[in-house]
């Protein structure tokens, strides 16, 4: 096979992966027009279409989806091939591409960044901050890091941190005005700093659980946010009651600024997990980058199948 047609291969799966030719366009570096031209040169050559092509959509061909299901196991040995080798190098190599939680990077990622930069100087590190719940491989990355309770199916998990707990809390003012709610129904009579998750129009229900079995409280006030830490602000400020990780709110609730509420109906879950597809073989900027975050929390980080991950979540 000629290099060229190798490259026009992998524009056309990348095309296939993305639906589109305008953003295949700008993460491989070429424009639209050019990339457009790759594609008819090899429906020339192969005297087939590939893709339907419309103003508001692009989609496979029966002859396109029959050439990507062929294609694709084929860049899978190559890919596997390349890791093979560079495992063999002193050091990991390369790009390395990591999507997570934005709690996640400020609270496990952020404090291993400078021992990670010592360890693996030839590592180059993209880490990107992204709340959306969808499939970040079709976006190019090697692993994602998030709360078990939102990691796909059929992945490789691995557990980088505690349990988590989370609770209300409300200022000593705020409650001395509006009284101590003593069951999460109550919350629907106080002032509750609302957020919405990234990427989503519905507010986050509040959750609890009692005798085991986890429930949701919708809530409502005078302030909604898509950040939990201006949500914290606001209610270090007296503005109402908000919901936040007990484990990163120490400090406020030591010094009484802030005052925990409902304890008793909320229990741990599980932290965050950091995930990848299953494969043969786990590259090693990535085993290198699995290793740090081991050491810096002391723990063995043991692999499950993302499913039991699930299980472990949903109660």
């Amino acid at each position: 096979m000629r290099g060229s047609e190798f490259s026009s291969l992998k524009a056309f799966a990348a095309i296939a992966k993305y639906r589109s030719f305008s953003g295949t366009a700008r993460d491989i570096g070429v424009s639209p027009s050019a990339l457009s031209q790759i594609i008819r040169d090899l429906e020339k050559r192969l005297g087939v279409r590939l893709f339907n092509r419309t103003t508001r959509s692009v989609t496979l061909t029966e002859a396109g989806s029959h050439l990507l299901d062929r294609i694709l196991p084929l860049f899978d040995e190559f890919d596997a091939a390349l890791e093979e080798i560079g495992n063999l190098r002193d050091k990991p190599f390369g790009t390395l591409r990591i999507c997570a939680q934005h709690m996640a990077i400020n609270y496990l990622i952020q404090p291993i960044l400078p021992r990670f930069q010592e360890l693996y100087p030839d590592i180059n590190l993209e880490l990107i901050s992204d709340e959306a719940i969808d499939d970040i491989f079709a976006r190019g990355f090697d692993a994602g890091i998030r709360l078990g309770e939102y990691i796909e199916k059929d992945m490789i998990a691995i557990r980088v941190g505690p349990d988590l707990r989370q609770v209300a809390v409300a200022t000593p003012d705020y409650l001395r005005r509006n009284g101590v709610p003593q069951t999460p129904g109550d919350l629907q009579h106080h002032s509750c700093i609302t957020w919405k998750q990234p990427g989503r129009e519905t507010l986050y229900n509040w959750e609890f659980a009692k005798d085991g079995k986890w429930f949701e409280v919708a809530v409502k006030g005078s302030l909604t946010v898509n950040d939990c830490g201006v949500a914290l602000r606001a209610a270090r400020d007296g503005m109402g009651i908000t919901l936040w990780m007990e484990e990163w709110m120490q400090d406020d609730i030591a010094s009484g600024r802030l005052v925990p509420l409902l304890q008793e109906w909320s229990p741990p879950f599980p932290g965050f997990y950091l995930f990848h597809p299953s494969r043969r073989q786990v590259p090693a900027n990535l085993r290198a980058f699995i290793d740090v975050l081991k050491a810096a929390t002391n723990t063995a980080l043991h692999e499950v199948q993302s499913e039991d991950v699930l299980r472990a979540a949903n109660g």
